[in-house]
């Protein structure tokens, strides 16, 4: 078979059939660039600064719309609900999260119960013994709303240390109704205006608003494997023709064979019946 593949005419049928699946596969890659390059453009208004109540409001679940939304809100820390985050990284170093409760102004009760807070990530330490407490008195804070973190079941931790900002974890330390989400603060000031900085040692953080994801177009997705498909299917069909060609030759070189068999004998008998041999 392979000497019919290195037929002339194979070859060059071999070559354009390279060439077809190559135009397949350059199409299939394009169709994979759009199924995640097409969507349209979102417009996300999160820098602009908006009260907290105009995004979540105490018991309510949160929700995606909510995330990385810039907001501001008033109120006091409460110096005696403070815990550390671990396993924090701020430039590359491996630090601690100082989250305080925030006590909400104006805040709607849950379940009844009023002084519903909601917890605030005020910066970044390198140790825990560099945790200050925080500014006394009212202040009004800007800063991005996250959702919380999963809960994690950490037993090497000390008191006052948890490893996640997870807001139910919490309410059951801090035993107070609190919003479903944290504020990651970048600035405070006083009822008048004044700034409030941050307590020595205390880094601010950076966190920017998380990119949104692209959603996947399984229609251009389909047309990219079936580029592939029509690419290995070209390659076939090559194989196809230069196997029906080999197996043609095969057939007629047996055909020819069995005529020279056939000759011989078909002259022997004539002779055995009185012909001219």
């Amino acid at each position: 078979m392979l000497r019919t593949a290195l037929k002339p005419q194979w070859i060059a049928a071999l070559i354009g059939a390279l060439v077809v699946s190559w135009v397949f596969v350059a199409l299939s890659q394009w169709q994979f660039s759009r199924s995640v390059s097409e969507a349209p453009p979102v417009t996300r208004t999160i820098e602009q600064v908006k009260p907290l109540g105009d995004v979540l409001r105490p018991g309510e679940v949160f929700t995606a719309p909510a995330a990385d939304q810039m907001v501001t809100v008033s109120g006091r820390y409460d110096a005696s609900r403070q815990v550390l985050v671990r396993d924090r990284l701020q430039d590359g170093r491996t630090g601690w999260w100082v989250v305080t409760a925030f006590t909400v102004d104006g805040a709607p009760a849950v379940g009844g119960e009023r002084g519903t807070v909601i917890p605030v990530a005020r910066g970044w330490i390198a140790s825990p013994g560099q945790a200050s407490p925080p500014p006394s008195g009212a202040l009004t804070l800007t800063g991005r709303l996250l959702p919380s973190e999963a809960p994690k079941a950490e037993h090497d931790l000390a008191p006052g240390q948890i490893a996640s900002v997870s807001v139910a974890q919490l309410i059951n330390v801090w035993d107070v109704p609190s919003y479903a989400g944290f504020v990651s603060v970048t600035a405070q000031a006083s009822p008048a205006g004044t700034p409030v900085p941050a307590a020595a040692g205390l880094e601010p953080l950076s966190i920017a608003a998380q990119p949104l994801e692209q959603p996947v177009n399984w229609l251009n997705i389909f047309y990219a494997v079936e580029w592939v498909v029509f690419a290995g299917f070209s390659i076939f069909l090559w194989w196809r023709l230069v196997r029906d060609d080999y197996e043609r030759t095969q057939d007629e070189l047996a055909d020819a064979a069995a005529r020279e068999q056939t000759t011989p004998d078909a002259s022997k008998a004539s002779s055995e019946t009185g012909g001219t041999p």
